[in-house]
């Protein structure tokens, strides 16, 4: 089946929004990158139960984007289904001990939620700019505190299934930076299991709150595009350390540039394509590699088709979702 074949399937079948030939760059944080063969906006559960099966008669490979605040798209775009959740999967439900929310809900929100009901445990994430699903997939954190510390459940759909099945955090195999999830998987809503603060602490969630809002504003860029962290810190060191020492800060591929502020952030100046960025990714993996022998590993989704490098032995920089 082609991709407008699979689109007029699509169109008869879910309340959500769909669109042939759709550009992707609008829905990332680095605003690059090509189109989608197909782009589903999907309303409700059932969208998506829907169009997993379209996808699967059509042949065509799908994957979900989230907020877009940590991938990069190939320039060539994707050939298949990208599935955007959305207002349906936007919300917030109190309970006594935590919250429950939809995927899409932004994560800054629920660290304001979070703090207006005096609970505490999520004040790492005001800063983070993700939503609730991609935070899960990738374990998002900051300031030694991560999404697994709160994580009671998910809602999860895997594409495919029948239902949505709900998990408990620790089937997620929840590690530094990743999970076992992978493009198939499609994060519903969770539940974070947090602690209520005595009524002499609440002034300090608020206070630790706009202290970790300072720190972004003073450690990290935020005049130009970027996606946040583009690699994971190896064990006992810092990524941005490393690629510092090598030399690379302020090192430029076409419009794409490592940030002056904070060497493990990329920026994207007007003009850039992905194919800069991509190239910059593996020319600092490269100066890092030759100087210290550790390949540092990106923490950035790669989508569709990026080129080999050729400057890496055996690296997976090309390797792409």
């Amino acid at each position: 089946m082609s991709a407008a074949d699979a689109a007029v399937a699509l169109r008869s079948s879910v309340r959500g929004s769909v669109t042939v030939d759709a550009p992707l760059a609008p829905f990332t944080s680095f605003r690059v990158g090509g189109a989608a063969a197909v782009l589903v906006e999907v309303f409700d559960e059932s969208d998506l139960l829907a169009t997993a099966s379209v996808a699967a008669s059509s042949g065509l490979p799908i994957l979900s984007l989230g907020r877009g605040s940590n991938v990069l798209v190939s320039d060539r775009g994707y050939p298949g289904i990208v599935v955007r959740l959305g207002k349906g999967f936007e919300w917030i439900a109190d309970g006594e001990d935590g919250l429950e929310a939809g995927s899409a809900t932004p994560l800054p929100r629920l660290a304001n939620r979070a703090a207006g009901r005096g609970l505490r445990g999520l004040e790492f994430a005001v800063a983070i700019p993700a939503s609730l699903g991609g935070a899960v997939r990738m374990n998002a954190g900051a300031h030694n505190s991560s999404l697994s510390d709160v994580l009671d459940w998910v809602r999860l759909y895997r594409l495919g299934d029948a239902a949505p099945t709900v998990l408990p955090a620790a089937h997620l195999s929840m590690r530094y930076r990743s999970t076992n999830l992978d493009d198939n998987d499609v994060v519903c809503a969770a539940r974070l299991a947090l602690m209520p603060a005595p009524p002499g602490e609440i002034g300090e969630i608020a206070a630790r709150m706009q202290r970790y809002r300072d720190h972004r504003a003073a450690t990290q860029p935020g005049e130009a595009r970027n996606a946040g962290s583009m690699f994971k810190n190896p064990e006992g060191a810092s990524a941005g350390r490393l690629i510092d020492e090598a030399g690379m800060k302020g090192h430029r591929v076409g419009r794409a540039e490592v940030s002056g502020k904070h060497a493990n952030f990329f920026l994207a100046r007007p003009g850039a394509t992905a194919h800069d960025v991509h190239r910059l990714l593996v020319e600092v993996q490269a100066a890092v590699l030759e100087r210290t022998g550790v390949l540092l590993t990106p923490e950035i989704r790669l989508i569709g088709r990026f080129e080999q490098p050729d400057l890496l032995r055996g690296g997976g920089a090309g390797e792409a979702r």
